[in-house]
């Protein structure tokens, strides 16, 4: 097992029926929300990856089957300040998008060391909250990738 991470992770909106979308605030940068997010550990298929995040990330469990895959991946450098975590000379993720229905808003648990609070918006004011602009991009797909 490597001592850095790899430069592939996972992007998973968790939202209802409704389009409401949850979002976590990121406990080392105060105000910048995200959905779940996480790299993928050596050995692990991107949809254990996905499972693992949302379960370590919002203590929510789901069935691996719950999840859409959308054979979807966003390309983009890794800031500055979070380089130290990868093999030098790595300055790129590779993301891949999925989502996760829930039948209805529910309280999470939160990793209190990543972050500090959570919230359920509808899909529009969500996707205007992220920092990412792959994650603002994929809540903005969100309606044509539901099945309603």
């Amino acid at each position: 097992m490597s001592a850095y991470k790899r430069p592939v992770s996972v992007l998973v909106v968790i939202h209802t029926p409704d389009l409401r979308v949850l979002l976590l605030e990121r406990a080392a940068h105060a105000g910048y929300w995200q959905s779940v997010t996480g790299s993928q550990e050596d050995g692990e298929s991107l949809i254990e990856t996905a499972a693992r995040e949302v379960e370590e990330e919002t203590g929510i469990a789901a069935h691996q089957g719950a999840f859409r895959d959308w054979q979807l991946s966003n390309r983009f450098e890794i800031f500055a300040e979070w380089r130290y975590r990868y093999a030098p000379g790595v300055t790129h993720n590779t993301e891949h998008v999925f989502s996760l229905e829930l039948p209805a808003i529910q309280p999470v648990v939160i990793a209190p060391d990543e972050h500090l609070n959570y919230r359920w918006l509808p899909w529009r004011e969500a996707a205007e909250n992220c920092f990412s602009w792959s994650n603002r991009d994929a809540i903005l797909m969100l309606p044509e990738r539901t099945t309603r």
